[in-house]
């Protein structure tokens, strides 16, 4: 799915709301956001990329870039589990897991939960099971 980023300037108040929210992701989580130069590794290893609507360097891309209105509605977000593969691959040890959650918790003190993500919860959920379904049958 393509990704429409904007790149018009934002005005005083849209500009503090972006700085808010990276801040309150960057204080939480104890991570820096500018940290990440998408190198993409954390995509790579992670077992539930192929069930989100965006790569987890898109998130934070889309913060980098101000653009939180990418990042909070999306699937990711929820479907993140904490496994670590992400931050064990990420050559700048930047800990994914923790801004997620850090995400999670702000779109919750906000009003917003999963329910409220792109996309139905029975497609996530048939999503989810299509990439944890077993390709092959194998006897022990």
């Amino acid at each position: 799915m393509p990704i429409t980023l904007r790149l018009t300037p934002a005005n005083g108040q849209e500009a503090a709301a972006r700085r808010e929210l990276t801040d309150f992701v960057e204080r939480t989580s104890g991570q820096t956001l500018a940290a990440c130069y998408q190198c993409a590794k954390c995509a790579a290893g992670c077992p539930l990329a192929a069930a989100m609507d965006l790569a987890p360097q898109q998130i934070i891309r889309a913060l980098q870039l101000g653009q939180p209105d990418l990042a909070l509605p999306s699937q990711t977000l929820w479907l993140c589990v904490g496994c670590q593969t992400c931050a064990t691959r990420c050559p700048c040890n930047v800990e994914l897991p923790r801004i997620m959650d850090a995400l999670r918790l702000w779109a919750e003190t906000r009003g917003r939960s999963a329910s409220m993500m792109r996309g139905s919860s029975t497609l996530q959920g048939q999503r989810v099971a299509q990439v944890w379904q077993p390709t092959h049958n194998q006897s022990v």
